[in-house]
């Protein structure tokens, strides 16, 4: 088993280096507490199949990181584990106008200025430092150069195909918060007043031929799928590997279920695709309560 230790200044980049890590194919956990490491090595090399390559933070916040770092390689090296130590660092400078541009608090200032606090992380973080067999300045590095930089140092990334998913909701059980792509199909005329079709879904082809009757609908779905086309390709090469497009309407039912499966038609052959409706069996349920309702007052 090998152990990446990340640790270094809050603000240099620890969090986005262990999403990029996660993407090489290391098991990853941030701030560890560092009285759990030799249960989490254990359950790592339990595992079936066992963790090869595992990544964890080691967090200053913890308010005995002072003394415990030392330990904690100590109890990495009874356990017979090879491991590494990353350690980012950054300008002072920089680590303010980070802090200063998002309005947060740094972990360590408590009521004293941004400035103190990392001085006081940089003396409680030295040791870890020299001991660290990779350094990374991140005080001019963009998000990707980051990235690259780990895959210099650390091999080249697992392959890890791209996956286009499309989500089918409805706006009044909210947005998907985890949707890179929000579209919205209400510009069309709703199945949902027409009372034979109510308590059918887009998947049924009696809403499929009312919601494609609209000569707006195919149109739209061609706009968007050249558009994925054209992006995919520049997300890929940013390092992105997922793309969640979500479809809307009222209830998440009808219109948006039928333009997500067409979609995903168009680009199951280009791309690994997943298809998910969110909201398709709480809009039948609530349609049967309120219109049986209605049926029996």
């Amino acid at each position: 088993m090998y152990l990446l230790i990340i640790t270094g200044l809050s603000g240099a980049g620890k969090s986005q280096a262990l999403r990029k890590l996660e993407d090489m194919g290391y098991y990853c956990v941030d701030n560890l507490p560092t009285g759990m490491l030799r249960d989490f090595i254990k359950l790592c090399k339990k595992a079936d199949p066992p963790i090869a390559r595992a990544a964890i933070v080691m967090d200053s916040r913890e308010s005995a990181l002072k003394k415990n770092g030392l330990q904690s390689i100590k109890t990495i090296r009874e356990a017979d584990v090879d491991y590494d130590i990353l350690f980012l660092d950054c300008r002072d400078d920089v680590l303010e106008r980070r802090y200063n541009e998002t309005r947060r608090r740094h972990p360590l200032s408590g009521h004293e200025s941004i400035k103190s606090g990392i001085q006081l992380e940089r003396e409680m973080l030295q040791e870890l430092r020299d001991r660290a067999r990779f350094i990374i300045d991140t005080s001019d590095y963009r998000p990707l150069e980051l990235s690259r930089r780990l895959e210099e140092l650390l091999g080249e990334p697992q392959a890890q195909p791209f996956t286009l998913i499309f989500m089918s909701f409805g706006y009044k059980r909210g947005v998907p918060f985890e949707a890179d792509v929000v579209l919205d199909a209400r510009f069309s005329p709703n199945p949902f007043y027409e009372p034979e079709l109510r308590c059918l879904s887009g998947l049924d082809q009696p809403v499929r031929d009312f919601v494609f009757a609209d000569e707006a609908v195919p149109i739209f779905l061609g706009v968007v799928e050249n558009m994925l086309v054209t992006l995919i390709p520049r997300f890929i090469e940013q390092g992105k590997h997922r793309l969640m497009v979500a479809i809307g309407c009222t209830g998440g039912r009808h219109r948006s279920v039928s333009m997500t499966n067409d979609l995903y038609q168009r680009m199951k052959g280009k791309y690994s695709v997943l298809l998910m409706h969110r909201d398709f069996k709480s809009e039948a349920a609530e349609i049967s309560e309120r219109f049986n309702e209605g049926e029996r007052s």
